[in-house]
């Protein structure tokens, strides 16, 4: 639901701002009502995830996505798509950081990275069905109304699913159930698995246990090397963010229309190429990142991303980049020439930019012993205040 929320709001835009004669700043608080209500969860959602628990969390997020989507699909107003949106934007962020939570606890410690990075795979797959749907309805009269409806029946099905699905080791330990836990640990395990599962018991009541004597501020102390371990999970997201790939992913569609494409049709099918490159760029993580490494996909990312902007910008150097016409139409269409420059030299990068985020998930689950455990709650919040607020 998260990568498909995503994925939809550059098609929709398109169609919303002729149907409502949207201003920039209008597009603008329609866009940015989804990422305040991520900031706004993910204040108080930590107390929630707590209390109880990461599967009844993800059980709430749906009703968020489906109640905020039944706002969307109200008669269309200014006032409701942003107060919808900001619902939905709840609903995703609670269900992005509780899913990753519940899948750390619950995989083995040699499959936690693996895992995490599938997580990450269906939710680019999930931006890639965004940007479809929204070329698959933009030829209809109210075709947005069908993009925004989609969301439900997987919110219903993921409802549905975790139903069956068990509480998570870790959560059962600290409410003090530790016979259930164990029986989930079996089962999660296997019958042949139940010499380790003693062990990983044992671990887990010794990291709760460490775990109760840290605070929220020992993020900033040198102990147990939290705080650069803090920073290198902030800085990573940090950078990651300023590339402008989110802002490329929510202005695709009207900023592809500005550039020369024909219809908004046509804006949408080939804003549908940066979902394929995320795809395509993401697999590669998923298959290689525990046998390559996080650090080195990291590099190699880096790199290639920086030599791809350097071609970009010489491409400009030979007069092969946009005409001046070209970037008069943009400025038409967006709020300022920095925010467009910054969407421009993403694309350049793009492909190798979407590899990245798995390999960040990654270490930031990684970025952790059994012994010397930070706090998921604060971490958590840590990193998706500084993903909002970017």
């Amino acid at each position: 639901m998260l990568g498909y929320e995503l994925g939809l709001t550059s098609g929709v835009l398109l169609q919303l701002r002729g149907i409502l004669s949207l201003s920039c700043r209008e597009q603008e608080l329609l866009v940015g009502s989804l990422l305040l209500g991520c900031l706004v969860i993910s204040i108080v959602g930590g107390w929630g995830l707590d209390r109880y628990g990461r599967r009844w969390s993800m059980l709430l997020s749906g009703g968020l996505v489906a109640g905020g989507t039944m706002l969307l699909l109200l008669p269309a107003s200014l006032t409701t798509l942003s107060l919808g949106r900001a619902v939905v934007g709840m609903g995703t962020a609670l269900s992005g950081t509780a899913a990753c939570m519940y899948i750390a606890e619950i995989a083995p410690r040699e499959r936690r990275g693996l895992l995490v990075t599938l997580y990450e795979l269906m939710v680019v797959v999930g931006v890639l069905l965004g940007f479809g749907c929204s070329y698959a309805f933009s030829a209809l009269p109210n075709g947005w109304r069908y993009t925004f409806g989609l969301v439900l029946p997987p919110a219903v099905l993921q409802a549905a699913a975790l139903v069956l699905l068990p509480p998570s080791p870790r959560f059962l330990v600290a409410r003090g159930d530790s016979e259930r836990a164990k029986e989930v640990l079996v089962r999660l395990r296997g019958v042949a698995s139940r010499e380790t599962v003693e062990e990983e018991l044992r671990g887990i009541q010794a990291g709760l246990k460490e775990e109760a004597e840290h605070g929220f501020r020992e993020l900033f102390s040198d102990k147990a090397n939290l705080r650069r371990r803090l920073l290198t999970g902030v800085a990573l997201v940090f950078l990651q963010q300023t590339t402008g790939q989110p802002n490329l992913l929510s202005y695709a569609s009207p900023l592809l229309r500005s550039v020369g494409f024909h219809s908004d049709a046509a804006a949408n099918l080939a804003s549908t190429g940066f979902g394929v490159v995320k795809v395509v760029g993401t697999v590669p993580a998923v298959l290689l990142v525990d046998r390559v490494g996080p650090k080195s996909f990291l590099c190699v990312g880096a790199w290639i991303s920086l030599v791809s902007l350097l071609v970009y910008v010489a491409a400009f150097s030979f007069s092969l980049g946009p005409s001046k016409n070209t970037h008069r139409r943009i400025r038409t269409h967006t709020h300022t020439t920095q925010h467009n420059t910054t969407q421009h030299n993403t694309v350049g990068s793009l492909p190798f930019l979407s590899h990245m985020t798995p390999i960040i998930q990654t270490v930031l689950a990684r970025n952790e012993s059994d012994g010397e455990r930070v706090r998921e709650r604060e971490r958590e919040i840590v990193t998706i205040l500084l993903q909002c607020i970017l």
